[in-house]
């Protein structure tokens, strides 16, 4: 993914200002008026600088284990302005164990990382966020999927294919796989919002 640096230590990626509108539009919509929302994969941090504004009654969270992401979301807080924003923590999403520490949360917001792991870290991903909701908590996971096995473009099998070249653990999900995932996992499927670029918004809750 393409990022750029800026002075004051944020760093900026296009794709993250190309989506951050049309998730901004399903947070809205499903998204609880107050509680605590943890976005997991924070990366730049240019999402929940600006969905903090958008929420708020929220108290975000925001995380990511790279220190050089983390210092770049600590960079777009102070330049929010947000009250509502903690300071980022290091959360492996993939790892086991994160739900016991961080949980119970009442907004889970997971965006472009599953495509980019393999399949046993995504099993992972997605029993600990099931886990770390509280009840009647929402999640709401964005990204690029496979829709009966098959990509739904021709960019994006090139790119699922560019990802499974690079490293043949990663590469798209299938959706329902996914939602099998998470309804297995005790949550109930709120909403599969379609979005630009032929992404998807799952919707799901405790």
């Amino acid at each position: 993914m393409r990022t750029d640096a800026l002075p004051d230590g944020r760093i900026t990626a296009p794709a993250a200002a190309r989506n951050a509108e049309p998730i901004a539009q399903v947070l809205l919509a499903h998204a609880p008026a107050s509680g605590r929302a943890l976005e997991l994969a924070s990366g730049t941090g240019q999402h929940v600088a600006l969905f903090a504004h958008l929420t708020p009654g929220l108290t975000w969270q925001p995380s990511d284990p790279d220190p050089v992401r983390r210092r770049s979301i600590a960079a777009w807080i102070a330049h929010s302005g947000a009250a509502n924003i903690l300071p980022p923590r290091d959360i492996d999403a993939c790892a086991p164990g994160w739900a016991a520490a961080e949980g119970p949360t009442d907004l889970i917001l997971v965006v472009n990382l599953l495509h980019l792991v393999s399949r046993p870290a995504a099993e992972t991903l997605l029993d600990e966020a099931a886990m770390a909701l509280a009840p009647g908590g929402t999640a709401l996971i964005y990204g690029p999927f496979l829709r009966d096995g098959q990509a739904t473009s021709d960019g994006d099998a090139a790119f699922d294919a560019s990802l499974r070249a690079a490293d043949p653990a990663t590469g798209y999900k299938d959706i329902e796989w996914v939602t099998d995932r998470l309804t297995g996992a005790g949550l109930t499927l709120v909403a599969v919002e379609e979005m630009p670029a032929n992404n998807l918004c799952l919707v799901v809750r405790a």
